[in-house]
Order: C-alpha cells, then structure tokens, then sequence
C-alpha cells in the first residue's frame, strides 16, 4: 500500500484556466507500515466485515480500503480502553511522560511520510502539510512535559485536628471524535492530554481522512504505548452515527471531546447527558477580522492572506466575515487583491508552489459557490475568483460590497471566501462582529493602543489575534464561547479536562 497513483491538473486564480497538457502522475510514497487499513484495538490491528474508501480530493483517485467499522467494534475498543484504564492509571507520570515523548520523536522521524499522508487524504499542500505535522507533534512534547505538572493543593485547614488536600485524577476512557481538516493535529491535542492525565482513549476519525489516524497508532504502537491505552475506530459515513452514539452513551466512557460542528456537537452532547459525561467541544466559529483606519495595511494584508487562506479556507478559525473600516478600505482591497494575484496557485498539494488545494469534497465546493451566487445577486462585486473549478476546487474569491444581509456572513464558509464589509465606526464594527450566536475566534489589525485594549475585551470570542493572523500553538488555550463549545485544549489547561478533583479530608489528627 505505500505506492498510490493520482492525476494532476494544474490551476491558475485568474482567470481560472486549467494547464492543458501537462498530466503526470503523484505516488504517495510512503512506507506501507504507515499506510494502515485496519482498526487498531486492544494493541491488535483488526479488520472489520466491511470497508470503505479513501480518496485523493484533489483526484477523486482512490487511496485505500480501510475497515469500516461498527458498533461492536466501537463497544470493542471502548472495552479494551476500560480495561487498560486500570493498569495505565497506575503509572507514574513519569512513566506516562516518557512514553509520550518517545512517539513525540517517532512522529519527528518520520514527519515527511506523516505529512504526505496528510496531503493525499486532506488535500493541503505539502508544506502546510509539514506545519501540521510539526503542530500536531508539539502536543505530544507539550503534554509529556505536562503529564508531571497535574499538581493538587494542600488547604489551611479551619481545624486543628484536620489536614485538606485537593487531588487530581484521571476521568477514566475518552471517547475521542475528530474532523478531517486537521487529521493529526486534532488527535494528538486531545489524545496527549487525556494520556498525559492518565486516561485511556477511543479515537473516532473522520471518514475523510482514517489514514493520518492509523499511521499515530502503528507510531504510538512503536513507542510502547500500552495496549488498549490508544484505540483506533475508523468507520465510513453512513456508520457515523451509530458509532458516535455508542461512544457517548456507552456508560465505560467517561469523557467525550469533539471537534467539528456546532450541529453535530448539539447531538453528541444530548447522547452524553444521559450518563452525565465530561464534554469537550470545539464547534463552529463565524470569525470576524477587523481592519481599523490606524492598521499597517501590509501587516492586515498578510494577516487576511493567512487566516483565510491557509487550507484553502477550511480551519475552524478561519477568517469568514472583513470588516474594513471607510478610511482605508479601497488601500486594503487593493493590497489584497495584489497579494492573492501573487501569492495563490491552485492544484495538487503535491505540486511544488501550490498554496491552495482542493476543498475536502464535491459538496464543500458547492457550498462556497453557492454564497458567491447568493452574495452577488444582492448586490456584491466579484474583484478575485469566483468559479468553480473542477472536482473539489473553488477558486479564491474576493467580494466587496458585501453586507450582512448575505449568506456569507451568517454561515461558516469552510472555503476560499474573502468577503469585505466597509464600516465607519468601532461601535459599528463591534456590533457587526458581535452578532452571530457563535464566538471562537477573532482578529482585528490597529495601531492605536487604547483601542486595542477596548476591543480585545469587547469581541465574544474565545480567541483574540490582535496584529496577527495565525494564532494556534501548543503553549495556548483553544476554544470558544457561546455556540462554539465548551472547554479549553491544549495549553496547561487542556490536560485539566481530563482530570477531575477529587477532596481529601485526613482527620484524627493530634493537635
């Protein structure tokens, strides 16, 4: 399995044109250990009665065959994960620490084979792909480090003849459900955690992308990760559901984390509150990137070149609605328009100089072609893009003239769709930002320091970027507020939600 063959066809911004002749062929190339197609449960790599396919998106080509697993296999792994529960516990963190810091250095190792693995079956270009990788890695460092720092407390006790301490222990078996748009990296944050706390784990992949899934178990396998400690359940789309249901209802679970949508998290989390589970959810976001009169353009411009288009527009953090103020909005479209004409090259992630991939699927494309068509019929001028190209491809777009009035502003775009709104005042702008029942991320671009401070604190999100585009990294605390989840991952505070307190009162005690 470590030799795939696609197609390549190469596209141009603007206009969108499709080099004609040149079709070559991409292997995968990667060693056949990485590439898996089986669930891995228990330490055992196990097939299942059926399987389903994995595409290339940029192709449509197929990858692989993987086990399309169902709820006996998800009960499976989640009895192997309670089982292992017991002895993992056990461990001293030290230990735990250890062995995460060791699949750390073999995901280091192997990073090139990890990332290639990530373009066939995500779609991004390889060097974003190589970021990831990196990015994902750094959660396994960071929690080997954290697994020795769960520190409790010990309380001035009110007696004299009592001692109060506060301990902190695992919760017990995750259930871990993670989208395609990250296929490692959303693993690795939630999973390093939960290890590091002493928790055992079921890891659910997306349908998209199992194989980034299977490559961090054969990894974890190599680095002497327990059996039943790190499960792998891939199943296809129509046994998602069934799946999921049994691993937030299955009473041996005692934590559900989840990334992916606020529509689909609503669900999980009515099947969690039947046995009262620990959740974590990392939901959709609609995020507003504000450009005041006082911003240095080029840096806004680089900043919306990044948080828009990195992944072709499909990060839960993603830009999704421009608020440019009066004063400098003809100068920042202008710059961006240059800048998407420069920068941005459509095909194959494989592809040398390619920045901007093929969206996941068909219907991905769809939708964002859709709130072009719907933005433009009210009124909204296409200055970049604009077309669907073929397959999966959408080209990066640029509309101004948008208003909120247009489906581009109310739904997460998940795309390559810069919309720009003109607004006069920080009030307007704030109230603009401000009006949407999500809030996971934001960023706006000023010089003017007491303005900084003011709308910091007023934006509803979870995350600020104040003069900065890219914002996630291992050291941070990530998440929402209102509809966009519940729960922080990563930083010192991620391990935390694998944890819970547990109060000691050791009394008897002479005075």
């Amino acid at each position: 399995m470590g030799s795939f063959c696609l197609l390549r066809t190469r596209f141009l911004l603007r206009p969108f044109v499709p080099s004609a002749a040149m079709q070559r062929t991409y292997s995968l190339d990667v060693s056949p250990e990485l590439v898996r197609n089986q669930a891995y449960i228990d330490g055992r790599w196990t097939s299942a009665a059926a399987d389903f396919p994995v595409l290339d998106p940029a192709s449509g080509e197929l990858i692989a065959r993987v086990a399309d697993c169902g709820p006996a296999e998800a009960k499976q792994a989640v009895d192997a994960a309670y089982k292992a529960f017991h002895t993992w516990k056990q461990q001293t963190a030290k230990e735990r620490s250890d062995l995460l810091r060791r699949w750390y250095e073999l995901m280091v190792k192997h990073k090139d084979e990890l990332a290639r693995i990530v373009t066939f079956e995500c779609g991004k270009p390889l060097p974003e792909a190589l970021g990831e990788v990196g990015y994902s890695a750094g959660f396994l460092e960071w929690y080997s480090e954290e697994a020795r720092r769960c520190y409790g407390d010990v309380v001035p006790s009110p007696f004299r003849d009592r001692k109060i301490l506060l301990l902190k222990q695992p919760v017990g078996v995750a259930s871990i459900i993670t989208p395609w748009n990250f296929p490692s990296a959303m693993i690795t944050r939630k999973v390093g955690a939960a290890l590091a706390a002493g928790c055992t784990v079921v890891v659910k992949p997306a349908e998209d992308t199992p194989l980034s899934a299977l490559a961090l178990a054969q990894l974890a396998d190599q680095a002497g990760i327990p059996a039943g400690v790190f499960n792998v359940v891939p199943c296809s789309r129509e046994k998602t559901p069934a799946v999921g249901e049994v691993l937030c209802t299955d009473p041996l679970v005692a934590k559900v984390s989840f990334t992916g949508s606020t529509a689909t998290g609503k669900i999980l989390l009515r099947h969690a509150a039947d046995t009262v589970k620990k959740v974590s959810m990392e939901l959709g976001g609609n995020a507003p990137f504000i450009v005041f009169d006082s911003a240095d353009l080029d840096k806004a411009v680089a900043g919306a070149m990044g948080s828009k288009f990195r992944n072709s527009g499909q990060t839960c953090v993603c830009s999704n609605r421009f608020l440019v103020q009066s004063g400098v909005h003809d100068a920042f479209v202008e710059k961006l328009g240059v800048a998407m004409d420069a920068q941005l090259r459509m095909g194959h992630g494989a592809e040398p100089g390619v920045t901007q991939g093929p969206l996941i699927n068909a219907r991905a494309a769809e939708k964002v072609a859709h709130q072009v068509e719907d933005a433009v019929s009210r009124g909204a001028r296409v200055l970049r893009g604009g077309k669907r190209g073929q397959g999966s491809y959408m080209e990066p777009t640029l509309l101004t003239g948008v208003t909120t009035e247009m489906l581009c502003t109310k739904e997460e775009t998940f795309g390559p769709l810069l919309p720009v709104i003109r607004f006069n005042t920080e009030g307007e702008a704030l109230a603009i930002a401000n009006a949407t029942d999500v809030g996971l991320a934001g960023y706006f671009f000023s010089q003017d320091v007491s303005q900084i401070w003011r709308v910091a604190e007023a934006l509803e999100t979870g995350m600020v970027g104040v003069n900065e585009g890219l914002l996630s990294t291992p050291e941070a605390a990530f998440g929402g507020v209102k509809q966009s989840g519940l729960g922080s991952e990563g930083s010192k505070y991620g391990i935390q939600e694998y944890l819970h307190i547990k109060y000691m009162c050791f009394g008897g005690l002479e005075a």
